[in-house]
């Protein structure tokens, strides 16, 4: 069996921000429930403290390789749930994912939260994910 992805998009709007309203999967033989991804090195410390960009691209880093040790890349998200502590700062670099997922072959179901605060007080932005294969 084949897995089959449908964009599902009453509007327009967000295909030009490199996301998609509805992800309609079929044929998935995989489901990858991914853990919140931040940008901390292998030791689990966190890394680039204030800065939103070096963050996030750290964070995708981190989200790719765990979807990797599943056999997975980027192209394979479904859903993902960006959590931030300033989500004017993120919105500022939102062309990082709205490059780097469609490059990767996927438009996943997105949603953006501003939060007080996340686990580690350095910690700016923490990706949440599912994926199907």
């Amino acid at each position: 069996m084949v897995m089959e992805r449908t964009a599902v998009n009453p509007w327009t709007w967000s295909a030009a921000l490199g996301y998609d309203q509805g992800v309609l999967v079929s044929g998935v033989t995989r489901t990858l429930h991914c853990a919140g991804q931040t940008a901390v090195d292998g030791e689990g410390r966190p890394r680039h403290a204030g800065d939103v960009a070096a963050q996030l691209a750290l964070a995708l880093d981190n989200l790719e390789s765990v979807l990797g040790g599943a056999g997975m890349g980027l192209g394979d998200l479904v859903r993902l749930v960006v959590h931030t502590t300033d989500v004017d700062r993120l919105l500022e670099h939102h062309c990082m994912l709205a490059s780097r997922l469609p490059a990767a072959g996927g438009a996943p179901a997105t949603t953006v939260l501003g939060v007080t605060r996340l686990a580690l007080p350095d910690l700016l932005v923490e990706l949440e994910a599912t994926a199907a294969a």
